[in-house]
């Protein structure tokens, strides 16, 4: 076995990689940019080396730099994780020239496979079945929309080099196909340096199923059963469940043969993923091929109780596949959750900022080996991530936090043990999709299996609702803490004239509390009548409060017959409340923090994020409707679309195409009216 190798990744993936690898007794390279100085990753390796500034383009990309770091540390092979390099034929190619082992397939298969025009044409010959498509090198802007109208609409528009969901676009008519194809160029040649697309009809209310399989360098292959990945946003992956809901043994055989010829197809070596996209009547065609390790792969070890990784080195040294096919065996149900830092109520848009706190529920896991050793649990906990509290999400990488995986004996079991790990995760300090999983996994298409890729559009409104006005317990938590944190600053808890309690020497004090929301305002009064002890008015209705403190953030609130247990995070004016699975986000209105305060402009549309131009699609004195779009940013991989907030006038462009903004400044002048 391998004594030391170099890991070419950050984040979740870097400390997953270097987890096996320790295990093992193999030696972890870490290798960070200027922006993970101090990340998780860094410290889960027994080395680690700078290799550029925070961008991936002067850092992580930088193939060279990595295999001459790999050299200089006497590194055998290179994990590139997934992302990053971990597709690229040149940096496969450049670390056997380096005499290095690349922890992953040959580099003629990652090139045959990472043209997903290319790997149609191959696919074709390996008869595994296709999407009706244009798959062809011709790029021009007219042929390409005959060919949709030849299709016929719906079409996919799909960079042909991309993946992670950059790149693509569902086009509904022939008059949509040029600006959507522009988009997706577009958006293509900033991800992936190759604007090439290609064209395939869209299903309507499709499943996304993929194959995960292993391959040896002694012409052994076999598939590791299917993943369920239909819930998407952005065709970006948000739940991913194994084994796929309602799959007969015959489909799943169906479906595991057509991916190991795929594999085979291209002489493949390592982990791999073939992702199919299935009819709703059993029917499934190829979609490409993913030569790495997948996000999701975790809750493929779930149900094996295999390590992945260790397979990847065992296969990268040279041995065996460690089992044959018929040795596979599924075990349960498993599901994973995606926790990013994004906000689901504004287009899943990416929030940049600090973990000021963090709780997981505990970890419990299965011991995975590479023999598929089970020691089972009625709920298996499993969290992968790469910060910690106190780490930023920076814009320069991908916003997940951690990926929350859950194992039960059966799916109903998996569910109810994922949402009782929601309920315990709590973040303060960015937006995240926590209250979003929720909803998802209780409603009731994800929760019956009524599963496709629009399941998320499908389902809007339920899983979009209008803010709710805060509940009293909310309410009475945040206020609890107040009045604790007023009174923990008296240092001479005897002089009662220091008091900030509320007692008085003639009668009770009235005090008045402002709190806010995005559903609105509350105004509570709060009635002194002991230590500890008030009458709480809200909306005419008094409630007995009692309270007690039991920790930094967790509390004990006693709101008339009710008992409330708790946790209330503050972070300036900002109450965190989390009761019962649920996160109340509270402004304090505080009356003595008013000075200097200034009211925000009108007519003003900002960036959301640190980012850049990419297109601008009005004039100064343009006249434009609601909702129509302005400006288009590239920002974290992504492209966002500033839309006029009502209608109006453009008074003034402030940036052109190309130029990089930061977070909060104004993009343009406009007058509504």
């Amino acid at each position: 076995m391998f004594s030391k190798i170099l890991i070419a990744n950050r984040g979740e993936i870097a400390c997953r990689v270097a987890e096996t690898a320790r295990k093992l007794g193999i030696k972890t390279v870490a290798v960070y940019s200027e922006a993970d100085t101090h990340a998780k990753h860094v410290a889960a390796c027994d080395e680690a080396v700078l290799i550029g500034p925070a961008p991936a383009k002067e850092s992580y990309l930088l193939g060279d730099k990595i295999i001459a770091v790999a050299l200089a540390t006497g590194a055998q092979a290179i994990h590139p994780g997934y992302g990053f390099l971990s597709e690229n034929a040149g940096f496969a190619e450049a670390c056997a020239k380096a005499g290095l082992v690349f922890i992953g397939p040959p580099a003629s298969a990652i090139h045959a496979m990472g043209s997903k025009s290319a790997a149609k044409a191959l696919m074709e010959k390996a008869n595994v079945p296709l999407v009706p498509g244009y798959h062809g090198d011709n790029q021009d802007a007219d042929f390409l929309q005959k060919e949709a109208d030849r299709i016929s609409y719906p079409v996919l528009l799909k960079a042909s080099a991309g993946g992670g969901g950059k790149g693509m676009r569902i086009v509904e008519k022939s008059e949509d196909f040029k600006a959507a194809l522009a988009s997706c160029k577009r958006e293509a040649i900033n991800s992936f340096g190759d604007d090439k697309v290609l064209v395939e009809r869209y299903l309507t209310r499709p499943r996304h199923i993929e194959i995960q399989v292993f391959a040896d360098g002694h012409g052994e292959c076999v598939y590791l059963f299917e993943r369920d990945c239909s819930v998407q946003r952005r065709h970006q992956k948000v739940l991913e469940e194994a084994p796929a809901p309602g799959m007969s043994e015959e489909r799943r055989r169906a479906m595991g043969d057509a991916a190991v010829a795929a594999a085979k197809a291209v002489g493949y070596v390592g982990a791999g993923t073939v992702e199919f996209i299935a009819n709703q009547d059993g029917s499934f065609y190829f979609m490409e091929m993913n030569t790495r390790l997948q996000v999701e792969h975790p809750v493929t070890e779930m149900i094996t109780g295999l390590d992945l990784v260790e397979w990847q080195l065992r296969v990268a040294f040279g041995e065996h596949l460690p089992l044959r096919q018929e040795q596979l065996q599924l075990n349960g149900h498993a599901l994973e959750a995606r926790i990013y830092a994004e906000n689901p109520e504004k287009g899943f848009l990416p929030s940049i900022g600090t973990l000021r706190y963090l709780h997981t529920p505990p970890a419990v896991h299965f011991r995975v080996d590479s023999l598929g050793s089970h020691v089972q649990t009625p709920a298996a906990v499993r969290i992968d991530s790469g910060v910690r509290e106190g780490d930023a999400i920076s814009p320069f990488y991908d916003p997940m936090i951690a990926k929350l995986i859950v194992w039960g004996k059966d799916r109903d079991a998996a569910l109810a043990n994922m949402a009782a790990a929601l309920a315990q995760y709590r973040i303060v300090g960015l937006a995240t999709n926590i209250g979003f999983l929720q909803r998802l996994i209780a409603g009731k298409a994800f929760s019956t299996a009524d599963l496709d890729t629009g399941l998320i559009e499908r389902n809007h409104d339920a899983l979009f609702p209008a803010p709710q006005p805060a509940s009293t317990a909310a309410l009475a938590l945040a206020t609890s803490l107040l009045l604790s944190q007023e009174a923990g600053r008296v240092d001479d808890v005897s002089d009662l004239w220091a008091q900030t309690s509320g007692w008085r020497m003639n009668g009770n004090l009235l005090r008045a509390l402002q709190f806010a929301d995005e559903a609105g305002d509350y105004r509570i009064e709060l009635e002194y009548r002991g230590e500890q002890k008030w009458i709480l008015h809200r909306d005419g209705v008094q409630h007995r409060l009692h309270f007690e403190r039991q920790g930094d953030t967790e509390l004990r609130v006693t709101l008339d017959d009710q008992v409330i247990a708790g946790n209330v995070v503050r972070d300036g004016d900002i109450f965190h409340a989390f009761h019962q699975g649920r996160h109340a986000v509270l402004t304090w209105d505080d009356p003595l923090a008013h000075a200097g305060h200034v009211e925000s402009e009108g007519g003003r549309l900002t960036a959301p994020m640190p980012g850049k131009i990419v297109a601008v699609l009005v004039e100064k004195g343009h006249s434009v409707t609601k909702g129509a779009p302005l400006l288009i940013m590239e920002a974290m991989k992504m492209e966002h679309t500033i839309a006029a907030p009502a209608d109006g006038v453009i008074d003034e462009l402030l940036y052109a195409v190309g130029d990089q903004v930061t977070e909060g400044a104004q993009l343009l002048a406009f007058t509504p009216g």
